[in-house]
C-alpha cells in the first residue's frame, strides 16, 4: 500500500466513524479517551478532557506552564513505541513529519519514523529506516530533499517512497563518530559528543557540528600543551564547512569515492547541538548562531551556557575559557605562551559569547520563528533547554535585531530558576554581574509535579507550515505540538520535589543500620569520589570534611535528585540504570562499560549500590501481585492516592495494619504513581491480598 492510499484509507475511516458508528465506538477507532473524571496518564502526563488545537490537530492538553495565549498538546507518547526521540521536521508540502528516534545510546538502535498526526492514536507512526547509529540531525536541504545524520555520515532519502532505504544517498560518510583516534594515538571507544547537528546555508554550503571527545580535555597535570583533539585540519570541538560543487547540491557518493573536502570553520566549541542561520546568511552581517553546551563544572550556577555569533576562523574558548573571559585554571600554562597566550582576555583569535544563557541549561535546538499562527513571535529566536537542573527544561524566546542577533542589555539581567528558594538570579561570572540578552519563556515551568507531569526535556524543534511549533522530548518519549490557546492562562503548578524532611528521614534510616552505613561509605569512596565527582557535581564534598560528613552529604545529594533512588526498589531508580547502561540514557560514568573488566571489585560495587537501595528502609520488601495492570493505594483516611503497576516493589512496615483492617501499610511508593491527592505523613495502605513476597 503506498503512502497516498494509506492516507486516503485513514480519512475514509474517520469519516465512517463520524457518520455511522456510535460515539463510543468512533472514539475508540480514533484513539480518543472516553469522557471520564479520572485523568489518563501518558508518558507521565495526566491527560484530562481539555484539548490544545482544533479539528484533526486537536490533541490532549498537557499541564506545562506557558506564556499566555499558548498551549501544548500531546501528539505521541511512549505508548506509540517512541524510545528516545531527538529531532523532527515536516515533509515539505505534506501534513506529515519525519522523526529521528535514537532508541538510546546503543549503537544500532536508531530509527527514522514517518508521523501522520491525523491518523488514529496508535497508528501514527511508520518505520522508514531502522538499525541506524545515533540518528540526530534532520534538515530540509536547498534541493527540498530530506537530509539526516548518523554519528559519521550525512545522507538524503525520500520518506514517501515505497522503499525509503532504496532512495538513500550518502553525501558524507567518514566523519569522526563514536570511536575515534586522537592525534596522540589514544583510542577513544565512546566519544562524549558523537551526534551530528548540521545546517545548510542558501548557497548549499553545509555546516556540521563536531563535538568534543570529552567534557574538558583535561589530562594529568601539569598541562603544558594545547588540547590536541581540538587542533589541526580535522579538529573536534569545532564546526566543519563542506562546500558543494557548482549547482549547490552534493553528489551521492559511490563506493570508493572520497568524502568532499572540508575546512574547520570555527573552533573552541564544545558541542554545537543548537545551530541556526538567519535566512539572509551568508549575506554580509547576518547571523550564524550557535548554542554552546559549556563544560560541566559542579557548581549549579557555573559556567553559563552561551550564544555565540559564529565567524569563520575564530576561536570560541573551549577548553581554555568559559563564561565571557574566565580562564580554565587547568590550562594556566598553555595560556602563558604560544598561539593561545592570554586567549581569554587579550588575543584577537578569541571571540567571546554574544550572550550568556542559563547555566547547565543544555541548549539542543535553536530556530527563528516564521509562521502565521503566532505573529507576536515572527522573526524571533527560539531556544530549547534540555538540561535536568533547575535552570533547564524550558523554551526561550529572544528579541533579535534586523540581522538576527539577540540584543544584550546592561547588567543585571535576570533569569528564572525552577523550584528554588531564590526563584531568579542575574547572569554572573567570576567578575560579577554581566550584560546578557534578556528573553521571555514560552514554556516556563516544566519541573516534575507528582500526579500531573514529569520534568520536561525538549530536544528537536520545528515550525510547521501552519505556524505551529513542534517539539520532541526524549526523557519522556513524547511529541508535543504548541498551538494558540483561548481564555486565561492556567495557574502555574507548584514545585513538587522530595522534601528535606523526607530526605532527613531516609538518612536517619541509613544511619541506624550499621550494614547500610558501611555500604554507603563503600559507595562514596569506590564510586562517587573515584568516578563521579567533577562529571556532573561535587556531591556536596568539600575539603576538610570528616568521613561521616562526606557520607552524609553524598547521601543527601543522591536522595535529592529526581528519580535516582526509590527506597526498597533498586530496579526503579536511575542510579541503577545509569550505572549499568540500561535503557535510553548514557552509561555513567563515561567509559564505565570497561570498568567491570579493568577495575577489580567494580561489579561488586554496583551490586552494593543495589543492596544499599533495597535495604534503605526497615521493613519487608513486597511486590505488587499480578492481576489488573494497576493496583490502587490509599491514605489512612481512605483517600485514593494513586495506582502502582504490577511487579513494583514497596517496603511493608505493617503486614496487617492495626489502624486499617485488611490492609498493609507500606513506605512511600515510587513517586510517579502518586496522583497528587495525598502526602506521606501517615504512610500508604494497600489491600493485603495484592502483595506477594519479593523472591
Amino acid at each position: 500500500m503506498n503512502q497516498l492510499t494509506f492516507a486516503r484509507e485513514r480519512r475514509h475511516l474517520r469519516l465512517l466513524a463520524a457518520i455511522v458508528f456510535p460515539a463510543v465506538l468512533a472514539a475508540a477507532l480514533l484513539g480518543l479517551a472516553p469522557a471520564s473524571s479520572e485523568p489518563v496518564r501518558k508518558s507521565g502526563y495526566a491527560i484530562g478532557t481539555e484539548a490544545c488545537g482544533s479539528g484533526e490537530l486537536a490533541f490532549p492538553r498537557i499541564q506545562i506552564d506557558m506564556k499566555a495565549g499558548f498551549c501544548a498538546g500531546l501528539v505521541a507518547s511512549e505508548e506509540d513505541r517512541l524510545k528516545f526521540p531527538r529531532a523532527i521536521v515536516q515533509v515539505p508540502g505534506r501534513d506529515l513529519f519525519v522523526l529521528a528516534d535514537m532508541g538510546g545510546w546503543g549503537h544500532t538502535d536508531g530509527r527514522l519514523l514517518l508521523l501522520d498526526p491525523r491518523a488514529p492514536q496508535g497508528q501514527r507512526f511508520k518505520d522508514l529506516l531502522t538499525g541506524i547509529e545515533y540518528p540526530f540531525g534532520l534538515v530540509v536541504g536547498p534541493d527540498r530533499k530530506l537530509y539526516a545524520s548518523t554519528a559519521e555520515t550525512i545522507f538524503r532519502f525520500d520518506p514517501l517512497a515505497d522503499n525509503p532505504r532504496s532512495t538513500v544517498e550518502t553525501i558524507i560518510r567518514h566523519m569522526p563518530g563514536r570511536r575515534i583516534t586522537l592525534p596522540d594515538g589514544k583510542r577513544v571507544d565512546e566519544s562524549a559528543h558523537p551526534l551530528k547537528q548540521f545546517v545548510f546555508d542558501r548557497d548549499g554550503r553545509l555546516f556540521v557540528n563536531l563535538g568534543s571527545h570529552s567534557d574538558d580535555c583535561i589530562t594529568p597535570a601539569p598541562i603544558t600543551k594545547a588540547c590536541a583533539a581540538a587542533e589541526g585540519a580535522s579538529a573536534l570541538a569545532s564546526i566543519w564547512l563542506f562546500t558543494p560543487p557548482a549547482g549547490g547540491v552534493f553528489p551521492a557518493l559511490k563506493p570508493g569515492d572520497p568524502d568532499p573536502p572540508h575546512t574547520v570553520y570555527a573552533r573552541g566549541l564544545r558541542n554545537s547541538m543548537a545551530l541556526v542561520l538567519h535566512p539572509n546568511f551568508p549575506d554580509a552581517g547576518y547571523a550564524f548562531l550557535q548554542g554552546e553546551n559549556a563544560r560541566d563544572l559542579p557548581d549549579i550556577f557555573k559556567p553559563n551556557e552561551e550564544i555565540n555569533a559564529i565567524e569563520q576562523g575564530r576561536h570560541y574558548g573551549w577548553p581554555y575559557c568559559y563564561d565571557l573571559s574566565t580562564p580554565s585554571p587547568e590550562f594556566r600554562l598553555v595560556l602563558q605562551s604560544g598561539i593561545y597566550k592570554s586567549l581569554c582576555s587579550a588575543n584577537a583569535l578569541y571571540k567571546p559569547p554574544l550572550s550568556l544563557m542559563p547555566p547547565h541549561g543544555a541548549p539542543l535546538a535553536m530556530l527563528y520563528y516564521h509562521g502565521a499562527k503566532f505573529p507576536e513571535l515572527e522573526g524571533k529566536l527560539l531556544v530549547g533547554l534540555h538540561g535536568y537542573r533547575p535552570t533547564g527544561s524550558r523554551l526561550l524566546v529572544y528579541d533579535v535585531d534586523e540581522h538576527g542577533f539577540p540584543k544584550p542589555s546592561a547588567a543585571p539581567v535576570r533569569y528564572h530558576v525552577s523550584c528554588a528558594a531564590d526563584p531568579t538570579r542575574s547572569f554572573q561570572t567570576d567578575a560579577g554581574e554581566v550584560a546578557a540578552a534578556p528573553f521571555e519563556e514560552l514554556i516556563a515551568g516544566w519541573h516534575r509535579v507528582n500526579g500531573a507531569r514529569p520534568q520536561g526535556a525538549p530536544v528537536g524543534m520545528t515550525v510547521a507550515e501552519d505556524g505551529a511549533i513542534w517539539l520532541v522530548e526524549d526523557k519522556n518519549k513524547t511529541v508535543i505540538r504548541i498551538d494558540r490557546a483561548a481564555g486565561e492562562r492556567p495557574q502555574p503548578l507548584p514545585c513538587d520535589t522530595r522534601s528535606q524532611a523526607m530526605i532527613d528521614q531516609l538518612a536517619a534510616f541509613v544511619a541506624r543500620d550499621a550494614q547500610n552505613s558501611a555500604r554507603l561509605t563503600t559507595l562514596r569512596k569506590g564510586l562517587v569520589q573515584k568516578h563521579c565527582v567533577g562529571c556532573h557535581s561535587d556531591f556536596g564534598l568539600i575539603a576538610g570534611q570528616s568521613d561521616a560528613e562526606k557520607d552524609r552529604v553524598v547521601l543527601h545529594f543522591m536522595l535529592a535528585q529526581d528519580g535516582w533512588i526509590y527506597p526498597g526498589d533498586p530496579d526503579a531508580g536511575r542510579l541503577r540504570t545509569r550505572l549499568r547502561g540500561l535503557g535510553a540514557e548514557k552509561l555513567m560514568p563515561p567509559g564505565g562499560e570497561s570498568l567491570p573488566k579493568t577495575e577489580p571489585g567494580y561489579s561488586r560495587l554496583r551490586d552494593t549500590a543495589d543492596l544499599f537501595v533495597a535495604k534503605m528502609v526497615p521493613g519487608t520488601r513486597m511486590r505488587i501481585k499480578p492481576g489488573p495492570p494497576q493496583r490502587k493505594f490509599f491514605s489512612k483516611a481512605n483517600k485514593e492516592c494513586g495506582e502502582i503497576p504490577v511487579g513494583k516493589v514497596v517496603v511493608v512496615t505493617q503486614r496487617s495494619a492495626v489502624d486499617k483492617p485488611g490492609f498493609s501499610r507500606f513506605f512511600r511508593p515510587a513517586d510517579p504513581y502518586l496522583n497528587g491527592e495525598c502526602t506521606d505523613g501517615d504512610g500508604y495502605y494497600i489491600r493485603q491480598e495484592l502483595l506477594v513476597p519479593v523472591q
